[in-house]
């Protein structure tokens, strides 16, 4: 049985201290499906091409995207 990635949160907040003893077999899951994603040169140019549209972005407004997102204010 594959184990979801969310599976390593869920065992180190029901281990306390104890997760690093407790929670190996879903560390090593974590770590594969990160490696995954790590060595996959599709993901590595859609994050690349993320980053580059963000950086235009920002070069343009001088307005993080964090703080684009956020939701403005609106006036009375």
């Amino acid at each position: 049985m594959a184990l979801d990635p969310t599976d390593f949160t869920k065992c180190c907040k029901n281990s306390g201290v104890l997760m690093v003893v407790n929670c190996r077999k879903e560390n090593s899951a974590l770590k594969e499906c990160l490696t995954a994603y790590y060595n996959d040169p599709a993901f590595h140019e859609e994050c690349k091409m993320e980053y580059l549209k963000e950086r235009e972005e920002f070069r343009k407004t001088g307005i993080p995207a964090k703080k684009r997102l956020q939701k403005v204010p609106t006036s009375m």
